[in-house]
């Protein structure tokens, strides 16, 4: 008849189970703050971009291509385009702006 009683403490083969979960979970945890992360300075990027574009824009419609260099470098980014169209009175200026691995455009006016 065979010994359904409980085992010594010693002799059992389910030991180091839960290791291998634990380092399954950990390591998907990880793998999701790495994306988060990644996401959210793409985002700051992103956000930063179009910040350095609008102020580039206004900056190059008062002050022309030197300002809106000035702007840009301020808010964290370089000014990749610039183009002036004067019509008359009116000024408009279209800018591309780079921050990081992300770019922004932006266009202004003195036209109301």
């Amino acid at each position: 008849m065979p010994n359904l009683g409980p085992r010594p403490p010693g002799n059992r083969r389910d030991s180091g189970q839960a290791i291998g979960l634990v380092v399954m979970v950990i390591a998907v945890v990880a793998s999701v703050g790495v994306g988060v992360a990644t996401t959210a300075a793409r985002l700051a990027n992103e956000g930063r971009a179009h910040t350095a574009a609008d102020a580039a824009a206004l900056a190059g419609v008062d002050h022309g291509r030197a300002a809106a260099e000035r702007a840009a470098s301020a808010n964290g980014g370089r000014l990749t385009w610039y183009e002036q169209s004067p019509s008359g009175v009116d000024v408009t200026v279209s800018v591309e702006v780079a921050v990081g691995d992300e770019s922004a455009a932006a266009r202004a006016s003195t036209a109301p």
